[in-house]
């Protein structure tokens, strides 16, 4: 495995943030993906969210509602999560193609029940939240204040095998 999926987590409190929020249509002319980099969720308004604040800046992991990235079919809002060390996005339900295009990138898109994700956003009252992913044991690890918990989830064998190789590309090369 090539990434790391653990870190400091944003909490992204809404259902259906789209890809024009992750990633403005107005950038998807660059022609790299870091130049997508200062962009991310430049357009999501939602009380106290900064997108150039310190909390984004630090956030390896995002947790958020129902049918995130929904929207426009571009690989750019996986793509920029990827470029500003975001590897892993929990959610209640994710938009098809959003969640295709993280497991192609080598990202982990999980879904957990909304009794889960509210047990999360209960959580991060407590202070700064820590996720650890298991990939192999399909297990996330969450740290906040002075709790523990853990929670288990699902992925097929064929999406932890994407990730496994780092995405799409390095599976195929791997295979073929």
């Amino acid at each position: 495995m090539k990434k790391v999926f653990a870190g400091a987590t944003i909490f992204l409190d809404r259902s259906d943030i789209n890809t024009d929020e992750i990633i403005p249509a107005k950038y998807l002319t660059e022609v790299t993906k870091e130049a997508l980099t200062p962009y991310l969720l430049e357009d999501l308004k939602l009380d106290g969210f900064d997108p150039q604040g310190d909390a984004l800046k630090n956030a390896r992991v995002v947790v958020s509602r129902q049918n995130f990235g929904c929207g426009s079919s571009r690989e750019h809002a996986p793509w920029v999560f990827e470029v500003n060390d975001i590897h892993t996005i929990i959610a209640e339900g994710y938009a098809r193609i959003f969640r295709q295009n993280m497991f192609n990138g080598g990202m982990l898109a999980i879904e957990l029940p909304k009794a889960d994700i509210d047990t999360l956003f209960e959580l991060s009252k407590l202070g700064t939240v820590e996720i650890a992913v298991d990939v192999e044991a399909q297990c996330l690890a969450v740290s906040a204040g002075d709790q523990q918990q853990s929670f288990q989830f699902e992925i097929s064998g064929f999406d932890k095998a994407l990730v496994k190789a780092g995405g799409w590309v390095e599976f195929a090369d791997d295979r073929y």
